[in-house]
């Protein structure tokens, strides 16, 4: 997989699909990588360019001192998007990275024609919550936060299962200062009063089962957007990506249809 050299940070990332068909650009969950999207993205249409990466501190990329701000995060997109000349796309995020596909949606609507914030939220949880995670993936390690956090992730039998039992071993690997910085810029981001600005087609999606921005708090963030779009994946977690992916690809492929995107 590519690095992209920014000189104070390299991004990994993948493009996949036609490299001359129109753009979707994937942002993924604190804790994760792009991996996520590996069930995914062969079953969205073969006609769209499809690019997915990294975030600081997690992958393949490069982990700067933590904590990060939403904004630097933000501005990770905008640079990946502007060094791959991407314009006009359909961002994709999850979790995080949906926080990601907010954020860059008010700043940049010349590289963002449409949104699907998956299992995400204006504003998740509150600094004290991610503070105390901050402080045990510090003294204790990622492996003191695993199993909490795959039942908030996965539905029980999928987290049984050999897939979802090696979800919990990629997050046991991750990187504590990733995490961390990711984690205190979730901390600091309350976007209700920018998202509730946005007018672009959006489609949000959450798991019925998801633990980590339950049904009502992903609904209520949809309603901030005018004209957006909310449908529940039952039997899903926090990452449908993963565990739901024939039924998130439907959904997916029929939005971008309704928009004229494929």
């Amino acid at each position: 997989m590519p690095d992209l050299e920014l000189g104070d940070l390299h991004l990994n990332y993948r493009e996949e699909g036609d490299p001359t068909g129109a753009p979707v650009v994937f942002a993924h969950a604190l804790g994760s990588d792009l991996r996520i999207w590996d069930n995914l993205l062969p079953l969205l249409p073969p006609s769209l360019r499809l690019v997915r990466y990294d975030l600081r501190g997690h992958g393949g990329s490069s982990t700067p001192e933590p904590p990060y701000a939403m904004g630097a995060l933000i501005r990770d997109a905008e640079r990946l998007m502007e060094a791959l000349s991407i314009r006009d796309a359909v961002f994709v995020g999850c979790s995080i990275g949906g926080m990601i596909a907010q954020g860059i949606a008010v700043k940049r609507l010349d590289l963002i024609r449409a949104l699907v914030l998956c299992d995400t939220a204006a504003k998740i949880g509150t600094p004290e919550i991610w503070q105390d995670r901050i402080a045990q993936v510090r003294s204790y390690g990622l492996e003191s936060l695993a199993d909490p956090t795959m039942k908030r992730w996965f539905a029980p039998a999928f987290r049984a299962s050999p897939e979802g039992q090696l979800w919990r071993e990629r997050y046991m690997a991750g990187d504590p200062d990733g995490y961390a910085g990711g984690a205190a810029a979730i901390a600091g981001t309350d976007f209700y009063t920018t998202t509730a600005s946005l007018t672009l087609p959006t489609l949000v999606l959450v798991g019925s089962e998801d633990g980590s921005t339950p049904p009502d708090l992903v609904r209520e963030t949809a309603g901030l957007i005018k004209g957006s779009r909310f449908e529940i994946i039952r039997g899903a977690g926090h990452v449908p990506s993963i565990d739901k992916p024939s039924e998130m690809a439907r959904l997916l492929t029929e939005f971008l249809h309704s928009i004229g995107h494929v």
